[in-house]
């Protein structure tokens, strides 16, 4: 059996514990103490009505006291709130009938089973409160950046303390593809949701989304956080480029070059926490045909026919520019779509007298594998036709690519013809 000396520390320590506890101001504290403390009075004598809780998280202290009226011998009722007058008076000799005696309780007389009883009251309600004060100091945070230490790295996510040693996570799915993580490095993220599924908030954060672009965009430009300078529209492919849409309300300012700043200055920063994501910064219009121009840049259009009922775009470029206007992997052209919110489909624009029946090579993206269609391109070969015409040796050695994989590509673009 533990000693009486052993549960008064213990009763210190559970006090001790729960009295700096993170997140919750001195009143509530005060409160959830002295409910906690009335909670387990009420179980063992039945009420705690009559009981005066003083709590005093200062000092790391508490006192209770017991009220109970002055009865006559033989007339007490209840134990719990009259003591007849001899037992008052073995205390206090000049008690009387009708008065009121206040005792002072010694906590741990009721035994370890009151005290663990009280911990785990504390411990449930401070949990609740707690969990309370991390939804409210975040749910309102949404969209903001937060910084975070990296705590402890899973296969599906990653685990961050922010400065408070609150929980925040970082799904695989909110990461960007080339991040890499240490234990104990801070890293910066947006608020993507807060989650309370059960009174357990989670704080789900995010570096994908364009959303985080966007905040760091708007402390790296001055002009955007002054209202001269609006961010329209925002498309990323986390990690690998992004183009942005931007409008100023200044005709003085360029919000382009305020955005990308000298020699790129402004956008450095963003690009190398974004593990080199390269930033394109367009002029946003609301001319659709010249919107989509813009966004299809560095590619130089010759003309854009549009459907508006089914938002899809036929762009004509000129050969040579076709592959800047769908760049590597598709990448370009897939960005401008996210962009303009079109469907946007390149063509080839055809000279007088030139065959009309030529492919691109990425029409043959089910049937050649993107990395010899990219292989070709690279050499300024951008249609089925034009490396038919070209030396066998020339796409093997300029091209990089063996024999064997040229002899596949020149079967596959000569049996499209031969049809």
């Amino acid at each position: 059996m533990a000693t009486k000396k052993e549960e008064t520390v213990s009763m210190v320590d559970t006090f001790r514990e729960f009295k700096e506890t993170k997140n919750i101001d001195r009143t509530t504290l005060v409160s959830v103490l002295e409910e906690s403390f009335r909670n387990v009075l009420a179980k063992i004598f039945g009420s705690d009505e009559n009981f005066d809780v003083i709590v005093n998280p200062d000092k790391g202290d508490f006192e209770i006291y017991r009220n109970r009226m002055v009865v006559a011998d033989g007339e007490v009722e209840d134990e719990n709130k009259q003591i007849a007058l001899s037992e008052a008076q073995k205390i206090e000799p000049d008690y009387e009938e009708g008065e009121e005696l206040s005792e002072r309780v010694d906590f741990t007389k009721f035994g370890r089973r009151a005290i663990l009883n009280l911990r785990q009251t504390l411990a449930s309600k401070i949990l609740e409160l707690e969990h309370d004060s991390l939804y409210n100091k975040y749910k309102d945070r949404v969209g903001q950046i937060v910084s975070g230490e990296v705590y402890q790295m899973w296969k599906r996510e990653v685990l961050l303390v922010d400065d408070e040693n609150n929980e925040l996570i970082l799904p695989k799915a909110e990461q960007i593809p080339a991040d890499q993580y240490r234990k104990g490095e801070t890293i910066r993220a947006v608020i993507l949701r807060v989650d309370n599924e059960n009174n357990n908030p989670k704080i789900i954060l995010s570096r994908t989304n364009p959303l985080f672009l966007q905040r760091l965009l708007e402390a790296e430009v001055p002009e955007i956080n002054d209202g001269l300078i609006s961010i329209k529209r925002i498309a990323r492919m986390p990690g690998e480029r992004a183009k942005i849409a931007v409008e100023s309300y200044d005709e003085r300012i360029d919000p382009v070059g305020a955005c990308v700043g000298v020699k790129g200055s402004r956008v450095h920063g963003i690009v190398r926490e974004l593990c080199n994501e390269n930033i394109d910064v367009i002029n946003y219009t609301s001319n659709t045909k010249l919107f989509i121009q813009r966004a299809l840049s560095p590619a130089k259009v010759s003309s854009i026919t549009i459907d508006d009922e089914n938002r899809k775009a036929e762009v004509f470029l000129k050969p040579e520019e076709v592959s800047l206007a769908i760049g590597r992997g598709g990448l370009n052209i897939k960005l401008a779509s996210m962009l303009t919110e079109y469907t946007i489909d390149v063509f080839r624009e055809v000279a007088d007298g030139e065959d009309e029946e030529d492919i691109y090579l990425d029409e043959f993206a089910d049937e050649i594998d993107q990395w010899v269609i990219d292989a070709i391109k690279s050499i300024g070969l951008d249609t089925a036709k034009a490396v038919l015409k070209a030396p066998r040796e020339m796409l093997v050695e300029k091209a990089d690519l063996e024999e064997e994989t040229v002899d596949h590509l020149l079967n596959v673009l000569s049996a499209e013809f031969e049809q």
